[in-house]
């Protein structure tokens, strides 16, 4: 037996070829097991060899054969089963594969239709998942904001004015309206959607190794942060999204500053049902090392904060609103002094007033911490915020204005707000709102304000019935009817204000992104036709016709003081039928001037060069003659003095309408010091261009005439 286990080894090591098993075979049945066992049995009883070998030889073929069969699939099996055992070790040791990707639109649906999405208070998953991805909110500067109302268009304001003294400034906000990028910006510019799905890919192979999951609003202010990190931002401007101590937001070390705006009574089920419970809740956000801006709210708010500041030794400012005197009003802005000093917002109502001043004493404090923020960086990054879907006019035949608010001291501020500036006008509502929201008292607020009531259903699994509210608005002694589609509600309220009316558009941010797509898309139908018939107006004129009001125009450019006294001007390099400045910009260079010209890009990003003495031109995308940025010199956008805007039409307000890329549209809130003249053909003038939430008026019009 060791002579036969001796060779089956010595052949079978390997355990591969076929061959090796049938030779093992053949020698140990034929040379051990025949022959010499044989001659043992032989030897043993005496029996003769030859006739016992003969009677063997069958038996061993039988067994030989047997064996050669066997054999191999005894082997595999064996192999097999050592390779099962071995499996979980590999597996341990082997990097793990890398996520499927995603595309932007696949992460949003992910993220929206996550599973974990109840809200769930505590900071520890949001800290567990935070340390996998290596702690990112330890390498970034964040102000934190919470409160109960004006916490957005506090953040909003503030990184405006932060992006203005040229920091890189993150912005955190929620719910969005119409994009879901709108709650991750960088500098106003919206999360990638590439960078929204790589990173959706990569916080969820995180999550999904956790035993007590994240939330969804967890899962993505993990994400927001890391993206903030990622991008090196000098500063982010972070809202809680409820409460304060515990929110997932609060797992930050201690902010450059905690802002409290105002406190109301709100998610009383998680934060308590006395505003000394919920400012306790969202005084939670004021850690050792900060400071502090309170809101001037109910005192009893005032009182509870200023006990934690004096608890945890942080300085704190409190708003004092006597020092605001409102000045004017109207549709476009308001102007207010506070502490002598006059502002302008683009923000309508009273209480942005308000939230102005908090903003205003945020910035005295990051400068006491040691941030350069001048006056003029606070006066144009007020000036050139834009917030929607907060008092916003979307229309003006009739007059349709579109406010988020959702709760009591929403619809008091939107009362506030009608009475001064639409003083004694019914408004015809389309309303919407939340179920878990007290709409009952918001009924009875707005209800003085509104002469009949149109209803519709916010997108959200918490929203309140359409019949349901405009029965409720029936048992309250309003006019009320239910309509089921957003393009119904709005074709049904525009229809019966008229077109000197008034619709206010209200109850819900989740019903106002709804609204305002559709706002658009009409706007879009209505700017196409008008883009189409500036064009052929121009297009109308003759060759020689273009030239000589392209001179006249000129002419008219050169004589303007605010072009004498410029240095740098930034012009266009004209397309075919457009208003011909070359004989401006040789007059330009020949009084010192340096004059600059557009470069543009993709995702409607556009930079400004002078070329270099040796003429360097390039084609951009869209075949139109521009510099070359290898032989060029980049622009800083604040140090233009003066830009010279292309367009297709305008009208008396100066406001234009431009090709449709949308390129100039997002540059001039880059350059708000510098004047902004916009130069076209006489015939190109509208009675009214339409307008949307990012135009803006140029500050002057020059035609041949």
């Amino acid at each position: 037996m060791f002579l036969m286990g001796l060779v089956f080894g010595f052949f079978l090591y390997k355990k591969k070829a076929f061959w090796r098993v049938v030779v093992s075979v053949l020698i140990t049945q034929f040379v051990i097991s025949l022959f010499l066992t044989t001659y043992w049995i032989h030897m043993l009883y005496g029996a003769k060899y030859v006739p016992l070998l003969a009677t063997r030889v069958v038996q061993s073929g039988i067994i030989s054969a047997a064996q050669i069969i066997v054999i191999p699939l005894l082997i595999r099996t064996v192999d097999r089963l050592g390779k099962l055992k071995e499996e979980p070790a590999k597996k341990a040791e082997e990097p793990a594969a890398e996520p499927v990707g995603m595309t932007p639109q696949e992460a949003i649906d992910y993220i929206e239709n996550y599973t974990y999405s109840s809200t769930k208070l505590g900071l520890e998953r949001t800290e567990e998942l935070l340390h996998k991805l290596g702690d990112p909110q330890n390498d970034v500067k964040f102000i934190h904001v919470t409160g109960s109302n004006g916490k957005g268009s506090t953040c909003c304001m503030l990184a405006s004015i932060l992006q203005r003294a040229g920091y890189k400034v993150g912005l955190y906000t929620s719910p969005y309206i119409q994009d879901f990028r709108e709650r991750i910006q960088i500098n106003g510019e919206f999360i990638p959607g590439e960078d929204l799905a790589r990173l959706t890919v990569k916080v969820r192979a995180l999550a999904d190794t956790m035993t007590d999951p994240a939330s969804q609003f967890e899962f993505v202010t993990a994400l927001a942060i890391e993206y903030f990190k990622e991008e090196k931002c000098d500063v982010v401007v972070l809202e809680v999204g409820m409460g304060g101590a515990m929110d997932a937001t609060n797992v930050i070390p201690a902010p450059e500053v905690a802002v409290i705006t105002n406190v109301g009574l709100e998610h009383t089920e998680y934060l308590g049902d006395t505003l000394e419970a919920i400012a306790e809740n969202k005084s939670g956000i004021i850690k050792p090392g900060c400071s502090a801006v309170c809101y001037d709210g109910a005192p009893e708010v005032t009182a509870v904060v200023k006990r934690v500041c004096a608890e945890k030794d942080v300085p704190l400012t409190c708003l004092d609103f006597r020092d605001l005197q409102p000045v004017s009003e109207t549709l476009e802005g308001q102007r207010f002094l506070y502490k002598g000093k006059e502002y302008f917002i683009p923000l309508l109502g009273p209480h942005q007033i308000n939230n102005t001043a908090v903003v205003l004493e945020i910035v005295n404090t990051l400068r006491a911490r040691g941030w350069s923020i001048t006056d003029e960086d606070v006066e144009l990054g007020l000036r050139f915020t834009r917030w929607p879907a907060r008092f916003e006019v979307l229309r003006r035949d009739p007059l349709c204005i579109l406010d988020g608010g959702h709760n009591p001291q929403c619809a008091q501020a939107l009362t506030a707000s009608l009475r001064e500036l639409l003083p004694d006008r019914k408004a015809v509502f389309l309303m919407g709102i939340l179920a878990d929201k007290d709409y009952k008292q918001v009924i009875d607020m707005i209800l003085p304000y509104a002469s009949e009531f149109y209803t519709l259903t916010p997108l959200s699994p918490r929203a309140l019935d359409t019949d349901a509210l405009a029965a409720e608005l029936r048992s309250h002694g309003a006019e009320a009817t239910a309509c089921h589609g957003i393009d119904e509600g709005i074709d049904a309220a525009v229809k019966a204000a008229g077109p000197d009316g008034l619709v206010v558009i209200f109850g819900s941010l989740y019903l106002a992104g709804a609204v305002r797509s559709a706002f658009q898309a009409r706007l879009k139908a209505a700017k196409a036709t008008q883009r189409a018939v500036g064009r052929a107006n121009r297009r109308g004129l003759t060759v020689g016709q273009r030239a000589e009001k392209s001179a006249l125009i000129c002419k008219k450019l050169t004589e303007l003081p605010e072009i004498r006294e410029a240095d740098i001007i930034f012009s266009y390099l004209a397309m075919p039928e457009e208003v011909e400045l070359s004989a401006f910009h040789d007059w330009a260079k020949a009084n010192g001037k340096q004059v600059a010209f557009p470069l543009t890009g993709k995702h409607g990003k556009m930079e400004i060069y002078i070329p270099g003495p040796e003429g360097g031109m390039v084609q951009d995308r869209y075949g139109i003659s521009a510099p070359d940025p290898e032989k060029s010199t980049w622009v800083d956008p604040k140090k233009i003095d003066v830009v010279i805007v292309p367009m297709v039409g305008f009208d008396k307000d100066n406001n234009r309408l431009g090709q449709g890329g949308g390129y100039y549209d997002r540059y001039l809130t880059r350059c708000p010091g510098a004047k902004h003249i916009a130069v076209a053909f006489a015939e190109q003038e509208f009675d009214r261009i339409e307008t949307d939430f990012f135009d803006l008026p140029v500050d002057m019009v020059v035609t041949d005439k």
